[in-house]
């Protein structure tokens, strides 16, 4: 860059000769960015007589807006003034409109325990428990307590689990109520005074300065020189300057300057607490994986309710069964149908992931989130500090020079113009774009300083040139000013200029920053100049993220569509996603109210909000709204943010995402929580998320053909053969079951390069295939047994007494044949599930497959040794189990022939017929449907929450009042203390690899 300090001939200064009269010129105005007319104060809607100080009244924006009426009726309707509340009338208020905080809801810890047991599939093992302790007393034998102690010691670990994965959790309102200042200072009778800023009322008299929060929403009475950051509740990338009149919201932070002001608003009422309003509305809500659940379980419940009622009439009513012996088998299939374990294997597949996604700085607070990432379609991102740094820069391309110096030499004049210590946001910026903040005084010698001023709103350094031995002057501020300022090069060409240029860069979303300089004669630093020259204009913005155009181009690559949500204004949102490669068709938040213009491309509202890159404008009302409606339209919304204003839409999502740096409130509504800078971990949670849907797929699959397998076969057996099976070998057989299925949360699979989905038609469709294939090996085991002598002359193994067949249909050695065949097919059928292609062709983990060796060891020694008399099983012979392992690996090859088969029919035909629909519906409406839409509604599934609706009734404080309450699971997932203390944990103890 060339040097500033060198001498310049930056403008004639000779006289010129006197100009013909010419007629005056109107004053030109410069349209800079963010400087439009602001709306006027209004007056109240009513007659202020008819409003009462209640808050009914008071909020009502149909009667009166205290956020835009004149102050002295604020004064009016507050019924207060400047000398602040007594004493007795603060305390009145304190009543009328309670306390200055967020009020949450504790939950009985008894309560949430029993909710665990509390859905359709822990009921009828509750049921199946009751059978074996209550109804099975009878033909003088006693209860059957080995069958209730099982279920019941099942039932117990499964809900130990879940309810331990739920207290760790956290407090969910504490970040929320954290960020409302702790301390105020108030006029209360004349005086001024420090209380607990939950005691403040509307009408109180406050006071802040710089570094200070504000408490509660409050109008301003006197002001100097007052800038306020409220980054973290609107979006808006700048301090906003406040002067007389104007509003200050509860929570943000004061960075320059002190001020008074009237508390209009508290608590619940403010803009904080509407935004901690919308985050608690979801309260009642039935996340995706518990809808899932509801369906897969309402599944099972079909199937063995059929089977159930079907062995009522055949064996009670046909085989004229004795009560005991009935029972008994009825209790096979409710013990073996249930996947009893299911929420417990996809709690642990999830756990695990969530560490294993701590590998890559994402700490997951929900981890039901983790699944619903997997089939996210739509990622809603926040502008300011998520896809951008949150810090103004000067954009270097965008210089504008109008005089001798060049770009870098009218940067470090504008830095010679700034301050070094105490910076406000744009002195900052300036200084950081030098690079070393030393160059902004090295060589110069300051003489004097004027700082930023709203009246004159420019600041000026006059300062010595060291090498040179002149005084020389330097100003910078609004357009508008320094223009005015300039009278050495102020032509109608650099006007025309001028005007093009703020204009341009305000349609961009730029901020203009206009410089000037002038050389001052003499050794006076007060003395006049000989004249300001105008010689470059700086564009200020807030630039993307390093990584945050790769990350949106990953992330469409991953079928996810990237929308920016954001509070700042519109021309920032479409220059940000130009820079970002994201698109311009941005909207203003109002079009969410008034729908598209008459003669648009857009039918709907919805039609634009699926079309829409971005919305710009947005509150925390308009970004909930938007999650909302995209959700309607079958989209699983992902949503990232770092500020308040996020949190409802964060909630609302189905995961909110908190980037590093975000603010304790919206870390508190978030379910993942990032602790490195960017979005390029959203990817890596995104591919991970998919690996451990694809395992929690697998299991699916697995667990309903088992169902299908159990109930199906044993029915059929007591049907032709009258077989009865003992209800505590199913017991051992489920047991075996889930302690080698929770090894696929560390399995080996590959991600899709799609959103996921639940399409619970092909799951079922694979359960039924499998399922009666496998109930085939096993009746044809049974009936060559009864009905011939194969196996006695073939292998000359014989049963109980030494018989060559199972003349009597329950004998105890077949008992236990069919328990052992039964137990290792079963098992091994999740080799099939889990593969795409050939069983072999896809390795397992090595956790898998030594558990499924350990537990096949563990049958057949239970086969080989097993004589208990109270479950009717006896010891077989080594010739026995080799007989069955050898039928059940000549059963298992062909199930892989089954899955292609069904891939090649019944699959591809529900794929066709899906893909039919979204066409018809996209012609229809011109709205696709995705295939996140649920293929069926359940009755059940509000019943797969976690909590249940009457017991959390149960424990909830009766009445609302003018009190928000909150579920803390909701709400808040991790204050900031426990993400500190997670992420050290984390640091000693490294996420476990994948086997």
């Amino acid at each position: 860059m060339s040097d500033p300090q060198v001498e310049k001939e930056a403008g004639s200064t000779e006289p010129a000769q006197a100009p013909a009269p010419e007629p005056e010129k109107k004053k030109r105005e410069y349209k800079d960015f963010g400087h439009d007319d602001e709306d006027k104060p209004s007056h109240a809607k009513v007659d202020m007589d008819q409003i009462q100080l209640k808050a009914e009244d008071l909020y009502d924006k149909e009667k009166v807006d205290l956020e835009t009426i004149v102050v002295d009726d604020v004064f009016k309707l507050l019924q207060c003034d400047d000398n602040g509340l007594t004493d007795e009338e603060a305390t009145r208020r304190l009543e009328l409109f309670g306390p200055n905080k967020l009020e949450s809801e504790e939950q009985n810890a008894f309560l949430q325990f029993l909710s665990f047991m509390w859905n359709p599939l822990s009921w009828v093992m509750e049921a199946a428990a009751l059978v074996a302790i209550a109804l099975s007393n009878g033909e003088h034998r006693p209860p059957d307590w080995e069958d209730f102690v099982g279920i019941v010691t099942l039932l117990l670990i499964n809900s130990g689990i879940g309810f331990y994965e739920e207290r760790n959790a956290g407090n969910a309102v504490k970040a929320l109520m954290d960020s409302l200042a702790p301390k105020a200072k108030v006029k209360r009778a004349g005086s001024w005074r420090e209380i607990e800023s939950s005691q403040l009322v509307p009408g109180d008299m406050i006071s802040f300065k710089i570094g200070d929060i504000v408490p509660a929403d409050c109008r301003l009475t006197e002001s100097i020189n007052v800038s306020i950051d409220q980054a973290a509740l609107t979006g808006e990338s700048l301090p906003q300057s406040k002067k007389l009149g104007d509003q200050c919201f509860s929570g943000s932070t004061c960075k320059q300057g002190e001020a008074e002001g009237v508390v209009i608003s508290t608590g619940p009422n403010t803009f904080f607490g509407r935004a901690a309003n919308l985050v608690g509305q979801d309260d009642d809500t039935t996340g995706h994986l518990q809808k899932i659940l509801a369906q897969i379980g309402s599944f099972c419940l079909v199937v063995i309710g059929i089977f159930v009622i079907a062995e009522i009439f055949c064996l009670y009513a046909g085989f004229r069964y004795t009560y005991r012996r009935g029972l008994d088998n009825i209790l096979v299939l409710l013990i073996g149908g249930i996947p009893i374990a299911m929420p417990t294997v996809l709690s642990v597949t999830l756990a695990v992931g969530a560490q294993q996604l701590a590998k890559y700085k994402a700490i997951v607070t929900r981890i039901t989130a983790i699944e619903e990432l997997a089939a996210v379609t739509i990622l809603c991102s926040d502008k300011t500090g998520t896809l951008t740094t949150n810090k103004l820069t000067i954009d270097r391309d965008t210089v504008r020079t109008y005089g001798p110096f060049s770009a870098e030499d009218v940067i470090l004049l504008a830095a010679y113009a700034s301050r070094t210590e105490n910076q406000d946001a744009i002195d900052q910026c300036v200084v950081g774009a030098i690079g070393d903040a030393s160059r902004a005084r090295a060589g110069i010698k300051l003489l004097d300083f004027k700082p930023f001023n709203p009246v004159d709103k420019r600041t000026e350094i006059t300062y010595l040139e060291e090498s040179s031995g002149k005084l020389k002057r330097v100003t910078k501020g609004m357009t508008g000013i320094i223009i005015e300022l300039c009278t050495r090069n102020k032509t109608d060409d650099i006007e025309n200029r001028l005007e093009a240029d703020v204009e341009e860069f305000a349609q961009r979303g730029l901020r203009a920053l206009a410089v000037a300089y002038e050389e001052v004669d003499g050794t006076d630093p007060e003395g006049e100049g000989n004249g300001f020259e105008l010689i470059g204009l700086l564009a200020i913005f807030d630039p993307p993220r390093e990584d945050t155009k790769q990350t949106i181009d990953d992330a469409m690559a991953l079928g996810v569509k990237v929308k920016m949500v954001t509070g700042d204004q519109l021309a920032i949102a479409k220059e940000t996603g130009r820079r970002l490669g994201l698109g311009d068709h941005m909207y203003p938040a109002k079009v969410l109210k008034d729908g598209p213009e008459p003669g648009s491309r857009f039918r709907t509202l919805d039609d634009m909000i699926l079309d829409a890159d971005g919305f710009a404008g947005v509150f925390p009302e308009h970004k909930y709204e938007i999650v909302k409606r995209l959700q309607a339209l079958g989209h699983l919304c992902a949503m990232t943010g770092d500020g308040a204003n996020d949190a409802p839409a964060l909630s609302r999502a189905n995961v909110g995402i908190a980037v590093e740096g975000a603010t304790d409130a919206a870390r508190s509504a978030a379910d993942i929580v990032l602790t490195e800078p960017g979005l390029s971990t959203i990817v890596h949670a995104i591919r991970g998320s998919r690996i451990i849907f694809q395992r929690m797929r697998n299991y699916a699959i697995y667990a309903c053909a088992v169902t299908i397998r159990i109930v199906v076969c044993f029915a059929i057996l007591a049907f032709a053969f009258k077989f009865d099976f003992p209800p505590f070998m199913v017991l051992i057989i489920a047991l075996l079951n889930d302690g080698t299925i929770m090894t696929l949360s560390v399995d080996r699979v590959l991600p899709s390069n799609e959103p996921d989905s639940w399409d619970l038609a092909e799951i079922f469709a694979y359960a039924v295939a499998y399922g009666l294939y496998l109930t085939l090996s096993t009746i044809a085991l049974v009936a060559i047994a009864i009905r011939t002598t194969w196996f006695f002359d073939k292998f000359g193994v014989t049963l109980h007494n030494g018989a060559t067949q199972a003349l009597d249909h329950n004998d105890p050695q077949l008992h236990t044949i069919v328990y052992l065949q039964v137990a290792i097919i079963s098992q091994a059928l999740i080799f099939i599930t889990r593969s795409h292609g050939f069983f072999f062709m896809e390795r397992p983990s090595v956790a898998l497959f030594a558990a499924f060796c350990l537990a096949q060891l563990v049958s057949s020694i239970i086969a080989a040794y097993g004589d208990w008399g109270f479950t009717k099983i006896e010891a077989v012979s080594g010739g026995w189990i080799g007989i069955v392992w050898v039928w059940d690996i000549v059963w298992f090859f062909p199930l892989d022939l089954i899955k292609f088969g069904m891939k090649a029919t019944i699959i591809k035909y529900l794929r066709n017929r899906h893909l039919a629909a979204v066409a018809a519906q996209t012609a229809q409406t011109g709205v696709p449907m995705t295939r996140t839409t649920s293929r069926a509604a359940s009755v059940h599934e509000s019943l797969y929450s976690n909590r249940v609706s009457f017991l959390r009734r149960a424990a909830r404080k009766v009445g609302f009042g003018q009190k928000i309450l909150m579920k803390p699971e909701e709400l808040q997932r991790f204050s900031s203390i426990q993400a500190a203390r997670t992420g050290s944990i984390l640091a000693r103890h490294p996420s476990r690899p994948t086997a």
